[in-house]
C-alpha cells in the first residue's frame, strides 16, 4: 500500500541520512501539485524518482521497490559503483552465501560492452547483491570461460548465461534476472499479485486449477518443468479456483468451473489473450505451447459468447467474438 511504501521510504531516508547526506529525500503531495504532475507525467501512486546533479529533466524511475533496504541499495547503485570488484574466490563465496541470491560475471577484462550492461542490470535489480571479477583464478575455480554471468540461488549455480559483446540486451537481461525473485511458480493472491506486475516479463502463463483435486500435484510438477525451462522469457502463475478471491480474474479470463483446469498466456503489453489448444496440462503440451507464443504462431483467444440464434433474423444483426470477423470482413 501507499502507506506502507511511504514508511519504508522515510526508513530509508533515515538510514542514508548518516551514511550519505548529499542525497536527499523528499515527498510530495500531487492532488494539490497539479503543475508539477503534469510536469513529471505522474501516472501512478506512489511514483518515486531520482533527480540528478540539480536538473528537472529526465529523473531517474525508481520501481518495483518496496522495502527500505532496496530503496538504500537502488540510490546507492545510482550515485556509485552497482557492482562489487570481487578479488578473490573467498570474497566471491562471501557473497554468494550472504543470502538466498546472488549474481556473479566472470569477464576477461573489465570493460566493454558486456561489463557495461551487467553494471547497468545490476542498477535495476537492487533486490540482490552483484560481484564481477577478470581473475583468470576465480574464474577457473568456478568453471566459467569467456564473458558470462551466473546466478547464485542458496549458494549453488542455477543458471549460466553467457555475455556476448554489443548482442545482450539490458531489459532481456533485467527480466531474466528479476524472475530469480519469484518462486519459479507464484501463486496468485493480494500479497503476490504486486510482486508478479513489478517483475517486468510481459508475457504471463497462468494456470487454473484447483488446489484440492486429485490430479493437482501431477499438472504442477508438469507446470514447474516448463517455468525451469520458459525461466525469464515468461512468468508462470497458479491460480487456485478454490479461493473465492480470485473471482475477478476468472471473470477477466471468461473461465468457468466446467474449463478448469485451463492455460492461459498473457501479453501485458497488448493485453492478447491466448488459450492452449490441448486439453491435457501435460509438460510436453505446455512447452509447445509456451514455444509457439514464442514463435509467434499461437492464435489468439478471443473471449466470445455463443453465436444467437437469430442473429441475422433482424436488419441489425448481432454480433458476437465468433461470428465478428466472418461477418464484417
Amino acid at each position: 500500500s501507499s502507506q506502507n511504501l511511504s514508511e519504508e521510504f522515510a526508513e530509508a531516508a533515515r538510514q542514508l541520512k548518516k551514511e550519505a547526506p548529499r542525497i536527499q529525500f523528499g515527498k510530495i503531495d500531487v492532488t494539490h501539485q497539479h503543475d508539477l504532475r503534469r510536469e513529471f507525467n505522474i501516472q501512478a501512486f506512489p511514483t518515486v524518482k531520482l533527480f540528478v546533479n540539480g536538473s528537472r529533466e529526465d529523473p531517474i524511475d525508481c520501481k518495483g521497490v518496496r522495502k527500505a533496504s532496496t530503496f538504500i541499495t537502488w540510490v546507492k547503485r545510482r550515485t556509485g559503483p552497482s557492482t562489487v570488484l570481487i578479488n578473490s574466490t573467498d570474497q566471491a563465496e562471501a557473497i554468494i552465501k550472504a543470502g538466498d541470491l546472488a549474481v556473479i560475471g566472470f569477464f576477461r577484462e573489465l570493460h566493454g560492452d558486456s561489463v557495461e550492461v551487467f553494471c547497468e542490470t545490476a542498477r535495476d535489480v537492487p533486490e540482490m547483491p552483484f560481484g564481477m571479477t577478470a581473475s583468470e583464478d576465480i574464474c577457473t575455480a568456478y568453471g566459467t570461460q569467456g564473458n558470462s554471468l551466473v546466478v547464485f540461488e542458496k549458494g549453488k549455480p542455477v543458471h549460466h548465461e553467457v555475455l556476448e559483446d554489443g548482442r545482450q540486451n539490458k531489459l532481456g537481461l533485467t527480466r531474466l534476472i528479476k524472475t530469480f525473485t519469484l518462486d519459479l511458480v507464484t501463486e496468485y493472491n493480494i500479497e503476490t499479485s504486486v510482486k508478479i506486475f513489478d517483475v517486468p516479463v510481459e508475457n504471463h502463463i497462468l494456470l487454473f486449477t484447483p488446489a484440492n483435486s486429485e490430479t493437482f500435484s501431477e499438472i504442477y510438477e508438469d507446470y514447474k518443468s516448463a517455468a525451469a525451462e520458459f525461466r525469464g522469457k515468461i512468468l508462470f502463475v497458479l491460480v487456485d479456483t478454490d479461493e473465492p478471491r480470485n473471482g475477478r480474474i476468472f471473470e477477466y479470463f471468461r473461465i468457468r468451473d466446467i474449463d478448469v483446469p485451463a492455460v492461459r498466456i498473457l501479453n501485458l503489453t497488448s493485453d492478447a489473450k491466448y488459450k492452449m489448444p490441448a486439453d491435457e496440462v501435460t509438460a510436453e503440451n505446455l512447452k509447445e505451447f509456451c514455444q509457439s507464443y514464442l514463435n509467434g504462431t499461437a492464435k489468439q483467444h478471443l473471449s466470445s459468447e455463443e453465436i444467437p440464434e437469430d442473429w441475422d433474423k433482424m436488419p441489425v444483426k448481432v454480433l458476437v467474438g465468433k461470428n465478428f470477423n466472418s461477418v464484417i470482413f
